[in-house]
């Protein structure tokens, strides 16, 4: 049965890695930024943003009552709220080591199961989430294009989210959420490769 489990995390997992070898292009002025389409494709190329929204749905999923819808409802709301900031040109002190540090830190909430108090763990994404939406409204375009590129990346970004709490409620084995924990896991290991990059 062990082995059985962990040839259908193998796929997955090995996805995480091969995305997390990828050079980041979710910083600042890097790659397209025009438009819905690019805005929606923007996370999914990242894959410091990526990882960070899945592990935001994974630690969610973990969760009990509102928090799985919760949680990530406070991040794109956050994240919106960056974006506006970011449009100002308000830029965040250590903006990018934040971004990273998302990844590590959700990764690690959620390899280690960590169970939190509603309002803890909304603040938590929150916080990380402004630094991700401050970004992407720096990189925006001054013309009409960039309400629709932020719309395409909120969308995205809400979908990453639903896909890790899709994981995390499959891969519950005997009420224990071992893929999503081995997911987390994943992430954590690969913000802290991104790190020595």
């Amino acid at each position: 049965k062990g082995a059985e489990k962990m040839n259908r995390t193998t796929p997955f997992l090995a996805l995480l890695l091969v995305m997390a070898a990828t050079p980041a292009l979710a910083h600042t002025g890097v790659g397209a930024v025009h438009g819905l389409e690019h805005g929606f494709l923007h996370p999914l190329t990242g894959p410091d943003h990526l990882l960070a929204m899945l592990a935001v749905g994974l630690w969610s999923g973990q969760q009990s009552g509102k928090s799985v819808w919760l949680w990530p409802a406070a991040f794109v709301g956050a994240m919106i709220l960056g974006g506006l900031l970011g449009l100002a040109g308000v830029e965040m002190p250590g903006m990018e080591a934040m971004i990273l540090g998302s990844v590590i830190v959700l990764g690690a909430l959620t390899l280690f199961g960590v169970v939190l108090p509603r309002w803890a763990g909304a603040a938590i994404v929150a916080a990380f989430a402004v630094s991700h939406g401050m970004a992407h409204g720096l990189e925006m375009p001054a013309d009409g294009g960039g309400a629709a590129y932020f719309a395409g990346f909120a969308v995205a970004t809400a979908l990453l989210h639903a896909a890790g709490i899709g994981i995390a409620l499959a891969g519950t084995r005997n009420g224990r959420p071992i893929l999503a924990r081995a997911s987390g896991g994943v992430c954590c290991a690969a913000g802290l490769l991104l790190a020595v990059l």
